[in-house]
């Protein structure tokens, strides 16, 4: 029924907006206020509305023309003869069908010769084709998505199934595979239980029902069977979520399906099962399914699955929105290599900006020091950005290259020490950040001076004062290139290392006590004098320069 999605915007600002052919799925990502969650809101009033307004978030809808044939065979479905003495207009049909979002019975008559005018260009005439169409589109929120586990109508059996549950109860092939599914998740048996005659509900049973007739009918060894098993409604909102959702995208009849946050309700392991078991059940299917998330772990489920997948990263920082499609060969490498899984970079996805250092007391450290930033309102303050730590500054870059690989401004903090070692080590910054090579052999000859001079100074760069024990002139070399390191995103701590930060606090530089130490003299309560707040210099203007290149719509270093 969907052909492609055009955004507003595209991966830089004011290039071309992005165009999306569509896929079974449709998994929008980006941090917080990034137009996620508008982006289906705009969708479903272009499936619903003749006349949509305009958006912000998405341009225009294409819709895939329908032939006669297709038509024919869904009047044919939906067609009912008249009640008696029921007058019907010429060329009209009575319809009559559930409604995917009310999940009530929806009777109407509807121009045949209309609708097969406006499904040749339903982008220009859609009165008959949106009604056709919302009737097969669900929304679903945190609170229908939980009544999708209730008792249903049974229905008239012989006929077209009324709702998802009786659709479930008549193909055992689907109940197979959801029960199968609900198993794995929980280790119960999802069953259909008929036995309040005329209505069909929801049980979890310690064992699978031996035959159809013990799940499927009413006799005593039926009504046995069902007493054992829990009603879903006393099972947890996670498992209720879960089953409703799976259980209407596997059995129900809506053709589109737009769920906001599916991850509500649902632990980590539990998301990334949803994300896996929806993206299998539309990708062999022509349905679509649009999704907002701030899970990574759905993301995952959905990029593990194989099945095609549009991941669209949407982004709306210091008044710029962008739109970028993600390729899934550049997001397999965050979940597969053991560095990057194992910090967690695909988080990275639901942030404005990424900070990696070089190990874990760097990034506790400046996450801290941003931290009092933001809660302060100072404008150096870097707000919804996630700090992530590698295990060395050489490691630094196997972080941010693949982030910005993906638009996400990923800045790297190092020590001074950066400068000591060339080839190969020194180019990792370089090209990790995305420098132009031919400004590589300029960086390295200032890097290879540099060294010399820190060398015939006879101290320590890291721990004697970093460039200060240069000459005035070694440190006006040295303060250019880490300028124009800082233009790509690369922070080097000019004063040396981390234990160098506030001196005036007193920390011993020890590494084994300096962070905890640093800490304690930090304070933690905002009430009391002693706590340090952002002041001007230091670490909080270190921090600030970060910010400027981040909060930069035209920062260099990010691959278009």
């Amino acid at each position: 029924m969907l052909r492609r999605l055009l955004m507003k915007t595209g991966s830089t600002p004011g290039g071309p907006p992005l165009d999306i052919p569509l896929s079974g799925v449709t998994v929008f990502v980006g941090p917080n206020n990034s137009g996620k969650s508008r982006a289906l809101s705009e969708i479903e009033q272009w499936l619903r509305n003749a006349n949509p307004p305009p958006g912000l978030v998405v341009k225009s809808v294409e819709f895939e023309p329908w032939s006669a044939t297709a038509i024919k065979d869904i009047l044919d479905i939906l067609k009912i003869d008249p009640t008696d003495g029921e007058s019907v207009g010429t060329n009209h049909v009575i319809i009559e069908t559930l409604n995917a979002q009310t999940n009530a019975m929806f009777r109407s008559q509807i121009n045949r010769q209309a609708l097969e005018r406006e499904a040749q260009n339903p982008g220009a005439y859609r009165n008959n084709y949106v009604t056709l169409l919302s009737l097969f589109t669900l929304k679903l929120d945190g609170k229908n998505r939980l009544a999708l586990s209730e008792s249903q109508p049974a229905g008239d059996l012989q006929k077209t199934a009324p709702n998802h549950l009786a659709k479930l109860f008549v193909a055992n092939d689907l109940r197979a595979r959801l029960r199968q599914i609900v198993f794995e998740a929980f280790g119960k048996y999802l069953v259909i239980d008929p036995t309040n005659i005329g209505h069909l509900r929801l049980r979890l049973s310690s064992r699978a029902p031996v035959d159809e007739r013990e799940e499927k009918g009413w006799d005593s060894v039926a009504q046995a069977f069902h007493r054992l098993a829990v009603p879903i409604e006393s099972a947890s909102d996670g498992v209720k979520a879960f089953v409703g959702m799976l259980s209407t995208i596997i059995a129900g009849n809506p053709r589109i399906t737009l769920i906001d946050e599916p991850e509500a309700f649902l632990h980590p392991t539990l998301s990334a099962r949803l994300g896996k078991e929806v993206a299998v059940a539309m990708g062999a299917t022509d349905r679509r399914l649009f999704v907002s998330t701030h899970s990574a772990s759905f993301l995952m489920g959905c990029i593990l699955a194989g099945a095609p997948v549009n991941i669209v990263r949407l982004t709306y920082d210091y008044e710029v929105a962008t739109a970028r499609l993600l390729a899934r060969d550049k997001l397999m490498p965050l979940m597969r290599h053991p560095l990057l899984r194992s910090v967690g970079v695909l988080n990275a996805l639901f942030h404005s900006a990424v900070v990696v250092t070089e190990s874990d007391a760097d990034r506790s450290y400046y996450q801290e020091i941003n931290e009092r930033l933001v809660s302060a309102n100072d404008i150096r303050g870097i707000p919804g950005c996630l700090f992530l730590n590698a295990q060395n500054k050489q490691t630094v870059w196997k972080i941010v290259k693949p982030l910005r690989g993906l638009g996400i401004p990923a800045a790297g903090i190092v020590d001074i020490d950066v400068l000591k070692e060339g080839g190969a080590v020194w180019k990792k910054p370089l090209e990790g950040a995305f420098i132009p090579e031919l400004s590589h052999p300029g960086l390295q000859a200032d890097r290879k001076a540099l060294l010399d001079a820190f060398v015939a100074s006879g101290k320590d760069m890291k721990r004697d004062g970093g460039l200060e024990i240069l000459t005035e002139g070694g440190r006006e070399t040295c303060r250019g290139l880490f300028a124009k390191l800082a233009a790509y995103g690369v922070f080097v701590v000019a004063n040396g290392e981390l234990e160098s930060w506030m001196p005036s606090l007193g920390v011993s530089k020890n590494k084994a006590t300096w962070l905890v130490s640093m800490f304690e003299r930090l304070g933690d309560d905002p009430t009391k004098a002693e706590y340090v707040r952002p002041e001007t210099g230091d670490v909080w203007e270190f921090i600030g320069l970060v910010k400027k290149w981040v909060s930069d719509p035209n920062r260099l270093g990010i691959p278009t």
